[in-house]
């Protein structure tokens, strides 16, 4: 039995109006671990289990190290988890109510993951949180399920931190036939590692990531989310911090449930009417979660 559950498919009426065209929502806000990360991560988890790992070490104070703890604690296995210190601390006490073992390291997601990985010993597996085959096999069942619910859609938007969502979603897209289907791939101003990729010509290091969109926080994207932006369209939006918390607040309103600002990321341009959707008729947007996010702490990113 899967660690993921099929989430909801909706039609979004409020999008829709804001969008001119018809837009609907893959709710895996609505996964028991809060995110879509757990699609991945528990086909990571479960796989290494059955090739002998007794420990999982993760990196992420974020959606990734829950959906870790998460696998973790379903599968009978301890969790490491490696936060960097500005790691909250209701994302730490998420990590501990799930049963894991939680260290404080470094000043950004880089130093957390060398701490992680010079811990992970022989009988431990170290689950990344984005770069990884498996990670991105199980993401993919996201789009079979639409496939499955028969659901037709000429664009996919989703947002873009380290890739690992990209990779899953193209994978998924491509074993369904649905190559001709364009990526609309969201990254707020100052965590944008794809965009720079694209226009470097290859991936490189952000020197710094200056966005409260921190889920989005990877310096450099994953090498495969690069080459997908190769082999298919990829329409790459880079838009500010207020869009994507607007977007938040937007989509409490019209649906009753919090997302963090890495996932308003990709409601953001629906609401927007993004010159990037032109042509599309019927989105397919992503609502990827954020099971960190507080309606206090949104307003109070809002007030700066």
């Amino acid at each position: 039995m899967a660690l993921h559950v099929d989430t909801p498919l909706i039609e979004s009426l409020p999008l829709g109006r804001a969008a001119g065209r018809e837009v609907w929502l893959k709710l895996d806000a609505l996964q028991p671990a809060g995110s879509f990360k757990i699609r991945g991560i528990g086909l990571a988890c479960e796989t290494q289990h059955a090739r002998g790992a007794r420990r999982f070490v993760s990196s992420s104070g974020g959606n990734a190290g829950l959906a870790v703890a998460y696998a973790g604690r379903r599968l009978g296995v301890p969790v490491t988890v490696v936060v960097p210190q500005s790691a909250t601390e209701r994302a730490q006490t998420l990590l501990r109510q799930e049963g894991a073992e939680v260290r404080v390291h470094g000043a950004s997601w880089q130093e957390a993951h060398a701490l992680a990985q010079s811990i992970t010993g022989a009988d431990a597996a170290l689950i990344h949180p984005f770069d990884d085959p498996l990670l991105w096999q199980g993401h993919a069942t996201l789009v079979d399920e639409v496939v499955r619910a028969g659901l037709q859609f000429d664009a996919v938007l989703l947002s873009v931190g380290g890739g690992g969502l990209l990779c899953g979603v193209a994978e998924g897209l491509q074993r369904n036939g649905l190559d001709a289907v364009p990526i609309v791939a969201v990254e707020t101003a100052g965590a944008a590692s794809l965009r720079a990729a694209i226009d470097a010509g290859g991936t490189v290091e952000l020197p710094r990531i200056d966005s409260i969109a921190v889920s989005l926080g990877a310096k450099r994207v994953c090498e495969r989310a690069w080459q997908w932006t190769r082999q298919r369209q990829v329409r790459s939006v880079v838009l500010p911090d207020a869009h994507a918390l607007a977007a938040c607040e937007r989509f409490l309103d019209d649906h009753r449930i919090l997302v963090e600002p890495a996932c308003g990321a990709s409601l953001a341009p629906v609401y927007d009417a993004a010159p990037e959707l032109e042509g599309c008729r019927r989105l397919l947007v992503v609502v990827c979660g954020g099971v960190t996010a507080t309606l206090a702490q949104l307003r109070a990113w809002a007030a700066l």
